[in-house]
């Protein structure tokens, strides 16, 4: 009776909950929050200190009993603790300007597709003991299908790949079901460690994780630029230890990131590969949609397409496709629950 009262007061909210950032969208409002999946917990006593941007600028700047970590690595829970409390924040800063003082909403979480049972039954843990009434997992190249709108429902392939932070899926879709599909843990986060292990062999330099990524996202590629790009890595000098800076141009940006596209671009054959001919067919007509941050790198679409012999195109805002595919759903979650993730408590009511 009572989570029915607060649940009148509470909005219902979709997350996409990535190993790099995580985003909200509320039933009604859209995208609300999109914050870095970043807490700064203090050691000694055990108190969170910041959650989201505030903590991500603590990133590698802080002192030793105060660390910056991830709760999620590779899009799957690594401290359930720390999850709980930074969903914790995400739902009552919704909430915050609304007369709900104890927020009980419906919750749609996005998750990896290829989780085991335990991994979602931790997801959907820490979603409930966060405050969430009702808490439903739908596995992100779905969602991800859904918020840009593919008619996912008609018998007819679509075929998708989000890369996000921690992993890139890779899916066919088609009567509101998966029929082909690939999780691997190669996404940004990989193609940062690519940059920081090529500046440590070729230039001798030690690069800190946000230092690569400004690199990956200002000159980094997967297909010859038309125009050249350069800019300067500073970081620490691994023989002198000393401060060093080396200039790095799109060439080396993209024979560093070289490796790991490769993978991921074997990935997208291997699904297609796997996939009916009839719903190749499809997917030649329709094309293949990109999303998630990763997917925005430049020239990945041009080179995915060379490589399969297919139309590629990346999606509007394709930053957001998760959060809103999971906040479609919540609109009508009757409607739509065959595309949600189904458990043995496939509702998990509190």
């Amino acid at each position: 009776m009572f989570n029915r009262i607060f649940g009148k007061l509470s909005h219902d909210i979709g997350i996409d909950l990535g190993t790099a950032n995580t985003l909200v969208y509320v039933k009604g409002k859209g995208i609300v929050i999109n914050e870095p999946s970043v807490v700064a917990l203090n050691k000694k006593t055990g108190v969170v200190l910041a959650i989201g941007k505030e903590a991500k600028k603590m990133v590698g700047k802080t002192p030793s009993h105060i660390i910056a970590t991830r709760p999620l690595i590779d899009g799957v829970i690594s401290d359930f603790e720390v999850t709980e409390q930074m969903l914790k924040y995400f739902i009552e800063k919704v909430h915050k300007e609304s007369f709900a003082l104890l927020p009980r909403p419906r919750v749609v979480v996005g998750v990896p597709s290829g989780v085991t049972e335990v991994e979602k039954k931790a997801v959907l843990d820490a979603t409930l003991s966060a405050g969430a009434r009702e808490a439903y997992l739908i596995e992100e190249p779905m969602a991800a299908a859904i918020g840009v709108r593919l008619p996912i429902q008609e018998a007819a392939g679509n075929m998708i790949v989000d890369i996000g932070g921690g992993t890139t899926e890779v899916a066919v879709i088609s009567l509101g079901g998966i029929v082909a599909s690939r999780s691997l843990r190669i996404a940004g986060d990989e193609l940062n460690d690519n940059i920081i292990q090529f500046a440590r062999d070729e230039s001798n330099l030690l690069l800190g994780e946000k230092t690569a990524e400004s690199i990956k996202i200002g000159i980094g590629s997967a297909y010859q630029m038309e125009e050249k790009m350069e800019t300067i890595m500073r970081g620490r000098d691994l023989v002198t230890g000393l401060p060093k800076e080396v200039t790095i141009d799109d060439n080396q940006a993209r024979k560093a990131l070289s490796r790991s596209i490769k993978i991921l671009i074997d990935n997208i054959k291997a699904t297609i590969e796997e996939t009916p001919p009839e719903l190749v067919a499809d997917i030649m007509t329709r094309g293949i949609i990109l999303v998630g941050g990763g997917g925005m790198l430049r020239g990945l679409d041009k080179l995915v397409s060379e490589q399969t012999k297919m139309p590629v195109k990346v999606a509007d805002d394709p930053l957001t496709a998760v959060a809103r595919g999971a906040g479609i759903v919540l609109e009508d979650v009757e409607k739509l629950k065959e595309v949600l993730v189904s458990m043995d408590n496939e509702k998990a009511p509190r």
